[in-house]
């Protein structure tokens, strides 16, 4: 039994914002950051044998792709992006962006997102090498993810996947699920806890034509 837990958490901002959006669609609701960070140190807590205060996140990374302050402009994104920024800043969150492009392809516009996948494994597996973390939370479900998990185990650091699927299209890769130490599917353990999806969901009041929501 450990007499302290140091754990990192790594947050992929594409799959984190698909949740939301789908949590959004579904009830009007969006994931409580600092509610999603007390549930973390308190299930390891109790995993661990030892106090919550003992428990600690010391380190939280937000990995995402945005548009250049005029695209995000012109897209009336700004406020929405700078309120959920102040949520990771609350949570003392360090963010990672890189700059979204767009092409035109056959007559639609693509969105493209470069890099930040390799970033996200790079940075984590780079933090837990020197912070010597004694649990890793990856919040994703990309198989790219595979081989960073992989990785933290030969570090022997304790590696938890934390998803929450909603449709069919976000389901986890089941190679990162099988590579991952533990997986937690929020979509099952709320649904069998009402209490705690009250306390990890928060409630929006902006009527469900605004775009709040959409880039979290």
């Amino acid at each position: 039994m450990n007499d302290y837990i140091s754990i990192g958490v790594f947050i992929d901002g594409g799959y984190y914002a698909k949740v939301n959006r789908a949590l959004k669609a579904r009830d009007r609701s969006i994931i409580r950051v600092s509610s999603l960070f007390e549930f973390i140190c308190s299930e390891l807590a109790m995993q661990e044998g030892i106090n919550i205060s003992d428990c600690q996140i010391t380190e939280a990374h937000y990995f995402r792709g945005r548009f250049r302050v005029k695209e995000a402009y012109d897209k009336h994104l700004l406020y929405n992006e700078r309120k959920f920024e102040d949520s990771l800043i609350e949570n003392d969150v360090v963010f990672h962006y890189k700059h979204l492009r767009e092409v035109e392809r056959d007559g639609t516009t693509e969105v493209l997102e470069k890099g930040v996948d390799v970033w996200f494994a790079l940075e984590a597996y780079e933090l837990a090498t020197f912070r010597h973390f004694d649990y890793v939370v990856l919040i994703t479900g990309d198989a790219d993810h595979q081989m960073l998990v992989r990785k933290l185990k030969a570090l022997k650091i304790k590696t938890i996947l934390l998803t929450w699927n909603l449709t069919d299209v976000d389901t986890t890769s089941t190679m990162l699920r099988d590579e991952a130490g533990q997986h937690w599917e929020f979509s099952q353990i709320v649904d069998n806890n009402p209490q705690l999806r009250k306390m990890l969901l928060y409630k929006l009041r902006e009527p469900a034509v605004s775009p709040l929501g959409d880039t979290f």
